[in-house]
């Protein structure tokens, strides 16, 4: 029954535009959505909006996600900062990308989420994604510069701490924007040091980026 809806989920994708990388096809064929939200809302996976995983954080809706990916255009063999770990679908779409030469590390500040997206990742063997309790508007210094960057929550600017721990060449996408309001996904482009080409790929919608550097409790 999965199996059927995978495939046309991605045959809508592809049909309506969104997916057009054949990694990132090939990545949603392979990955069981299913596997990666709460029971109650399994027959709903692979329905093309944002679902529910508890402590006010979300999936987000499978076209939104393959837009990210289409513009983070990451590599096999890459090393990829995802900030949100979420329930671990996102990591596990980003694992298939970059095999098993590449590796996923993925900041999660909720001790629980975290700990979900480790259980969902492991039991689907992705052993090359690494789930961090962090603050993940710090990013992690101790593995960067990373090729890509991957910001899967509002933030009401990117953090600089982001943008120099990236990769000069490397990609870095996420939304920015108020909280739960009007929010633009940002492609950040690292072309020299302390040199960033930004573009914009239109409006979403996205939980907010708590931390540090981001939103604080109090504002959302």
């Amino acid at each position: 029954m999965y199996e059927q809806k995978r495939e046309d989920m991605v045959n809508s994708l592809k049909k309506r535009g969104y997916l057009k990388n054949s990694k990132i096809i090939e990545a949603f064929q392979k990955v069981r959505r299913e596997e990666f939200v709460p029971p109650r809302v399994k027959e709903d996976a692979y329905a093309d909006r944002p679902l529910s995983i508890g402590n006010d954080q979300t999936i987000s809706a499978p076209s939104m996600i393959a837009i990210m990916l289409e513009v983070l255009e990451a590599e096999k063999g890459q090393k990829i900062l995802e900030i949100g770990t979420g329930s671990g679908y996102n990591a596990a779409l980003l694992a298939e990308i970059v095999g098993d030469e590449g590796r996923v590390y993925s900041l999660e500040r909720l001790e629980s989420v975290a700990e979900t997206g480790k259980k969902n990742l492991k039991k689907n063997g992705y052993k090359q994604v690494k789930v961090i309790v962090k603050d993940g508007t710090k990013g992690y210094e101790e593995e960067s510069p990373w090729d890509r960057i991957i910001i899967t929550a509002c933030a009401p600017e990117v953090p600089k701490t982001l943008k120099k721990q990236l990769k000069v060449g490397g990609i870095l996408v996420g939304p920015v924007g108020e909280h739960y309001r009007s929010q633009t996904l940002l492609e950040m482009e690292k072309e020299g040091k302390e040199k960033i080409k930004t573009r914009k790929h239109g409006t979403c919608a996205f939980v907010p980026l708590i931390g540090e550097f981001g939103w604080n409790k109090s504002q959302t």
